[in-house]
């Protein structure tokens, strides 16, 4: 999962992305309105958390580009205004959520995870494929009913990977929703992570590489034993 941030004070945008990290979910910061259209230009993010009063194209005019792309992430607005005539602006603009500051960083993880599912309508809170049982509100994972411990990226690579219902996803792709926009495109972290997870899982071997296409979930009984 990739989420985008809107926010022009630097501490709280770095402890939110800092928080969002911890729950396997990659973020980048724009520190205002020009910079968050440019990013969304570059990037394909589930969710962007607008602050409403940046510099540049406000988070209001961020969210009417999203809204009029048609194509773009759901939308969280992010804000001090508390008032029900702000929430209900937010949503005319087509906010599909609302959260006023101060929040709980808890909080803000749920609700970005439920929006997510919200994107993809016909996917369970609890995710099932080849024997794995993954669930993003809690971050667990077990295969066979035993639970394995990953760490958050290796969770994030395989949420993508257990999302795709078995299709093959390209590295590139897991490069750009488990990695932030600091990732080195040429780096070979996701072929260390993919390794990684692999073993993590154990044997019989539940990730699949596909040579010149990328990495899908495998049936048990078309896994290497």
């Amino acid at each position: 999962m990739r989420v985008l941030i809107l926010e022009d004070e630097p501490l709280l945008a770095e402890a939110i992305r800092d928080g969002l990290r911890l729950a396997a979910i990659a973020a980048d910061i724009a520190p205002d309105g020009g910079a968050a259209l440019e990013l969304l230009d570059l990037h394909d993010y589930d969710v962007a958390v607008l602050d409403r009063d940046v510099p540049g194209p406000n988070g209001d005019e961020v969210a009417r580009s999203i809204v009029a792309r048609g194509t773009g992430p759901l939308v969280l607005m992010l804000t001090a205004a508390s008032h029900l005539d702000d929430k209900a602006t937010g949503f005319e603009l087509g906010a599909d959520d609302y959260l006023t500051k101060p929040f709980a960083m808890q909080e803000l993880v749920l609700r970005l995870r439920a929006l997510a599912r919200r994107a993809e309508q016909h996917r369970p809170p609890v995710l099932e494929i080849a024997g794995l049982r993954l669930d993003p509100f809690r971050r667990e994972v077990f295969r066979e009913g035993r639970y394995v411990a990953l760490t958050r990226k290796q969770f994030a690579v395989l949420e993508v990977l257990v999302s795709a219902g078995g299709g093959i996803v390209s590295a590139e792709d897991l490069l750009a929703r488990a990695w932030d926009e600091n990732a080195d495109p040429f780096t070979n972290a996701v072929r260390i992570t993919v390794s990684a997870l692999r073993k993590r899982l154990g044997r019989p071997w539940v990730i699949a590489t596909v040579p010149g296409s990328g990495y899908r979930i495998q049936a048990p009984e078309d896994a290497e034993p």
